[in-house]
Order: C-alpha cells, then structure tokens, then sequence
C-alpha cells in the first residue's frame, strides 16, 4: 500500500481539524464522510473534495483503508464494531465511550478482527512529554497533581451527562492519560463533585484523590464554571524534581538553577498523532503511541472517578492489591 484511504465518521470540528492536517500528507488520501446531519456532511465533503454517503457501511463501500470516528462520546460503539468487522483501521477520537460497557464490547471487536486502532491522546506525541519522560527516568514519582479548569465548550450536547460523560470523562481524560503515563497506573481513587454547568446536570467542580499502585498520591481538579480557559496539565514531584507540563510549555525545576521553560507547539503533536496513525495503517510502523487498549484504562480510570464523585466512595481500579 502506497497511500491510504481515508474516511470519516462524524463532520463536526475535531473531524475537520484531523481532515486539515490529513490534506498535507502527500500519502493520505480523503475519501468519504458520514454524519448524522446530511447538510453537515455535505459542506465537509465540499471543503475536503471528498464524497458525502449517508452511514458508516458507506464508508466500507468506499473502499476506505482507515477511518476516523470523530463522534460524542454518547455515539462511540456501532460505528467502530461495524468498521472493525470489515477490517477497517480506526483512530477514534477521546472519549471512547460513556462508560466501561461500550469500550469493552469495542475492544473485543478490534481484538477478534485483528484492527489497529488508535486513540486521539495526541498529548502523548509531544515533545515536551518525551522530555518529561526522560528527566522522570530512574526517579519515584511522590506526587501528582492534574488541573482542568475551562469554560463549557460550544456545542450543545456537552452539558448534558447522558451524553457527554461530564468533564472528567469527555475533557480531564486528557491530563489522566499524562498521569498514567508519566506516574504508572491508578489503584485506587475518591472524589467529590459540586454544582452544575448552566443548562445542563454535569458537575460544575470536581476534584478527586488519586493512589498510584507504585505509591505515589495525586489530585486531579476540574470545573467548567469561567468564562475562559484558565489552565490544564500535570505538575509531577520527585526527590528535588517539580516539572509543569501544560498543552504550551513544560517547565522543570531541581533547585539547581532558575526553571527551565519551554514551549510546546501544540498542533506538532496533533500533526504527528496523525503522520503516527497513517504511518501504521500502510505497514511503515508496527504499533501506535496509544493504542485502543491501552486508552480503555485510561477510561476506565476517568469512569472511576466519576462514579466516585456521584457514589461519594472509594473505587478500586485492576491493580488496586498492588498498592503498598
């Protein structure tokens, strides 16, 4: 294969951020688009020069080689188990699902068809994370703490829990996928929530307690309640080590010398989820940054958390026996 076909489910503006991007790759070739609003399809395929059908089996008919589900989290389920049966690749956007039941059946549908799959953490591909991962090296993690404070997002579904998940599920996922990377895997956690967002029933603030099974402890704090989006990211503690990672700089202190700040280029790292993602569906590559499998425990962690927040108990995750 010398170039890939792609297709699209979903026409909204993550689908047509990742169709930009796609456009430039002189391998990639845009091919079809599906979306529960025919106009909307329309004016994609128009900007793209590609061909609107009306469902997802239209896209297998397409003859596509990859497709990007690109849909809320509330849609995620019969769209990848129908292109998976066809032994078609996906990259499906975050958040995989509404909760643990439609991520696990995706998951076993990839796993029986033998897809590559890959999930759109594109904070993974930065370098700054990269360079996080490297100063980390050989030394424990003590603490971590995640922030997600934001403005509600313009589209009108994100608001309600039943389709979105709520902040944790459909937005914080972003900063609790560094922590697992960056820290190790999540045992146990507690959380409490407060208000509402306007107009809808998801929770206004959250913040939950984190155990790492290494032994490391964190918080995680969210809220959607400004008027604009005040700060996201990861500040991680080790003996003698503090570093801010956020989506524009990463900064690193050892009290050796003033912090070392550093941008980040944001769309470097959608661009190379991207370059990634096609790379492996034409054979170049043998897996992806953060494959289906791997993202579903990121899942389910930001699902522990809501279900602690609205429980208000202690939820154990896989792995919670290994806590010392």
């Amino acid at each position: 294969m010398t170039g890939c076909r792609i297709g699209f489910v979903g026409a909204g503006g993550v689908a047509m951020r990742h169709a930009r991007m796609l456009s430039g790759f002189v391998d990639a070739e845009l091919v079809a688009v599906t979306d529960t609003d025919p106009g909307r399809a329309q004016a994609f395929a128009a900007e793209f020069g590609l061909r609107a059908v009306p469902e997802v089996p239209g896209l297998v008919e397409a003859g596509v080689d990859a497709a990007y589900v690109c849909v809320p989290p509330d849609a995620h389920g019969p769209a990848e188990e129908t292109l998976a049966a066809a032994r078609i690749a996906l990259f499906v956007e975050k958040p995989i699902a509404l909760d643990d039941t439609v991520a696990e059946g995706v998951a076993t549908a990839l796993d029986r068809a033998g897809v590559l799959a890959s999930v759109g953490h594109h904070w993974r591909y930065s370098a700054a994370v990269e360079q996080a991962r490297q100063v980390l090296a050989g030394r424990p993690v003590r603490l971590a703490l995640g922030t997600w404070l934001d403005k509600v997002p313009p589209v009108p579904w994100w608001v309600h829990r039943a389709q979105s998940g709520g902040q944790v599920v459909e937005q914080a996922i972003h900063v609790l996928d560094l922590a697992r990377l960056l820290v190790g895997e999540v045992a146990e956690v507690h959380a409490f929530a407060d208000g509402t967002a306007p107009g809808g029933d998801v929770d206004g603030a959250t913040v939950a307690t984190l155990r790492f099974a290494g032994g490391a402890v964190g918080t995680l704090a969210a809220t959607c309640l400004l008027g604009w989006k005040h700060r996201a990211g990861l500040e991680i503690f080790a003996d003698d080590l503090a570093l801010s990672l956020g989506e524009d700089t990463l900064e690193i202190r050892d009290g050796s010398e003033p912090p070392r700040a550093r941008p980040v280029d944001r769309d470097a790292a959608k661009r190379a989820a991207d370059r990634d993602f096609v790379d492996a569906v034409l054979g170049r590559t043998d897996t992806v940054r953060t494959p289906y499998t791997d993202a579903l425990r990121t899942h389910r962690l930001a699902c522990a958390i809501a279900c602690a927040a609205t429980q208000r108990r202690t939820v154990r995750l896989e792995g919670g026996a290994d806590v010392p």
